[in-house]
Formats: C-alpha cells, sequence, structure tokens
C-alpha cells in the first residue's frame, strides 16, 4: 500500500480579486470596483476552466460572489443615474416644470 498525500489545490488569484473588489463596490468604489469585480470573475471563472485536472485550481465560488455582487452594484448604479436625471430634467416629483411654466 502506497500513501499518497492530499495535493494541495490553489485558490485562484483574481477569483479573490473579483471578491474583494464586489465587497469593495459596495463599500468604497461603486462603479470602478464593481466593473473590477465582473472582468476579474470572468477572467478567473475561464481560468479555473481551463486548468489542467492535475492543477486543480480552486475560487469558482468566490468568482461568482464577487461577479454577483458586482453585477447588483452596477445595476444599481445605473438606475441610481437615472434617478438624477430624471430628478434633474423633471424636476422634483414632476412638479418642477409645471410650476416653471404656471407663472
Amino acid at each position: 500500500m502506497s500513501y499518497q498525500p492530499p495535493t494541495r489545490s490553489s485558490t485562484n488569484s483574481l477569483a479573490i480579486v473579483s471578491l474583494v473588489f464586489g465587497v469593495l463596490a459596495w463599500c468604497v468604489l461603486p462603479f470602478v470596483g464593481a466593473l473590477v469585480a465582473v472582468i476579474c470573475g470572468h477572467l478567473a471563472r475561464g481560468e479555473i476552466r481551463r486548468a489542467p485536472v492535475d492543477q486543480r485550481m480552486e475560487g469558482d465560488g468566490m468568482a461568482i460572489a464577487g461577479m454577483v455582487l458586482g453585477y447588483v452594484q452596477l445595476a444599481v448604479s445605473v438606475i441610481v443615474v437615472f434617478f438624477i436625471i430624471a430628478v434633474l430634467v423633471f424636476g422634483v416629483f414632476g412638479l418642477g416644470v409645471a410650476n416653471h411654466f404656471a407663472h
């Protein structure tokens, strides 16, 4: 009987970066952090899928979590930008334009 020690798989660095920037997108870097999280998450998942079987990589869950945080932050950012544009164009609750022409 030969005993082989368990091989240690490495965690993908881009997956870690994706998760860290996904969290930072909600705390410090709203738009830029979200973009970095999404891009690094996709790159990490590609590297993990293409890794040879004998050099198995971990981190797929971290990459997915970073991408989800990034995509949700991007969606929130787009909604906020549209809301700000709507407020600037139509005024608060649409009363700004109506009151302006009423006088």
